[in-house]
């Protein structure tokens, strides 16, 4: 994806002149959560805005970079006074043809003191010039990534689309038909979390950029909610209006149903993806191509080979 929005450096006098809209002078994301989508993004947003440590927007994706216009306008919850000044702020700022960062920084002016930020996943398909160009504007921004096996990702995702109908339904069982759709760019771009990791870490500071991963949300989310909320500096230990922190799957019933031959086959589109996660991201992701009967030689021969080290096995042998 490879598009630049203009880009414009002042603040419009109409801005500053709206009643009600002063600046605390530390108006500005403390946050983004680039994605991946599927990979609990949802469940993220509500345990942040249920904490007292956290103003969270109305809205949980503001889309902001990816497509200005695609800001919803009606938000889930009722409207306080912080939220209406949010929503009129949006409606201004997406009805503009250009990038205007210092007028976004102040879409999170009603936090006051708390945290706040962005969780929107398409971001994680952002180009690295106007990933820099964030991060260079925002230079103490935390970025969270929440990644998820790419297999079961894609999978979850297009199973959401038809849901949703945002795709027409398929045939699950056809592999022909399944791959057809995985190579939707809508999808494809956001199945490769070793790349989208990769082209955030070129510019976040190592200190800034944390992987979490969706496999510790399925086995423990009230540890990962812990390590989430010590990541953005906030106390772990305190409880908001609602403190379950169990994950609820969102329309898994409803899931069309994977078969073994079509997760074969997405296990095989995905294989250098696989070995790419285990041995870049770590963690959960060590364990990913395993559940594909991928053996660990096979990816220490792949790696040996990728460094030009396949002498070492020989002499091993």
């Amino acid at each position: 994806m490879r598009w630049m929005w203009p880009s414009k450096a002042y603040v419009d006098d109409d801005w500053e002149e709206e009643e009600n809209y002063s600046s605390t002078g530390d108006a500005r994301p403390d946050f983004l959560c680039v994605g991946s989508q599927k990979g609990g993004t949802s469940w993220l947003y509500g345990q942040l805005a249920c904490h007292p440590d956290f103003w969270m927007p109305p809205v949980k994706e503001l889309h902001y970079f990816d497509l200005l216009a695609r800001t919803r306008a009606d938000p889930p919850r009722p409207r306080d006074a912080r939220d209406v000044c949010f929503l009129e702020r949006v409606r201004k700022l997406s009805g503009r043809s250009y990038i205007d960062l210092d007028n976004y920084a102040q879409l999170f002016e009603p936090k006051g003191s708390l945290l706040s930020g962005d969780i929107t996943p398409a971001y994680s398909m952002l180009n690295d010039e106007l990933i820099e160009r964030v991060v260079s504007h925002f230079p103490n921004l935390k970025v969270i990534f929440l990644a998820r096996d790419p297999v079961e990702r894609a999978w979850s995702q297009l199973s959401m689309g038809i849901r949703l109908q945002n795709i027409s339904r398929f045939d699950g069982t056809d592999v022909d038909e399944v791959i057809r759709n995985l190579l939707n760019p809508g999808v494809l771009l956001r199945s490769y979390p070793s790349k989208i990791v990769a082209r955030w870490k070129r510019h976040v500071r190592a200190d800034l950029f944390h992987i979490f991963f969706f496999d510790d949300l399925e086995r423990n989310p009230v540890e990962l909610r812990r390590s989430i909320l010590r990541f953005l500096g906030s106390d772990p230990d305190k409880l908001g209006v609602r403190s379950q922190a169990d994950h609820v799957s969102n329309g898994q019933n409803k899931k069309i149903r994977l078969t073994d031959k079509v997760r074969s086959s997405l296990a095989q589109f995905f294989k250098e993806e696989l070995k790419a996660c285990a041995t870049e991201l770590g963690g959960p992701a060590r364990n990913w191509p395993a559940r594909y009967g991928f053996s660990l030689l096979y990816f220490l021969v792949g790696f040996a080979d990728d460094l030009d080290l396949l002498f070492w096995c020989d002499w091993f042998a």
